[in-house]
């Protein structure tokens, strides 16, 4: 594979979800199979999925060969964001839809940012 058939090095989709059940965001093991599933979608390789929980604030990210995809969320406020930067061949986009296709939050935003955009 030639460098020139890569246009985006990097791919950074991240975005923040608001009006989820907060007993989604409350489980953890529920998050970390999420995480799981949306580096499956994404095409990424899993390496690792670590969580953490601390007073009212879960966290979940999910690290994979090409970077990483997370999730933190605040069940209390029914609110989370999602991180997913992918390299190479991998679809961080697919991750981040899957993730809202399946938390169904009332309304998000989403950005996406090329990370290579000045090679």
């Amino acid at each position: 594979m030639q460098a020139e058939e890569i246009k985006a090095v990097g791919k950074h989709v991240y975005g923040s979800l608001y009006g989820c059940d907060k007993n989604m965001l409350a489980d953890i093991t529920f998050l970390k199979e999420l995480i799981v599933k949306a580096a499956e979608v994404a095409k990424a390789k899993l390496v690792s999925v670590e969580a953490y929980s601390i007073g009212e604030y879960n966290a979940v990210i999910g690290v994979v060969l090409e970077s990483h995809i997370s999730i933190h969320a605040w069940p209390n406020l029914e609110y989370a964001t999602i991180d997913a930067f992918t390299c190479g061949r991998t679809d961080p986009e697919a991750a981040f839809n899957y993730i809202i296709e399946t938390l169904k939050p009332k309304k998000y935003t989403k950005n996406y940012v090329d990370r290579s955009s000045e090679l």
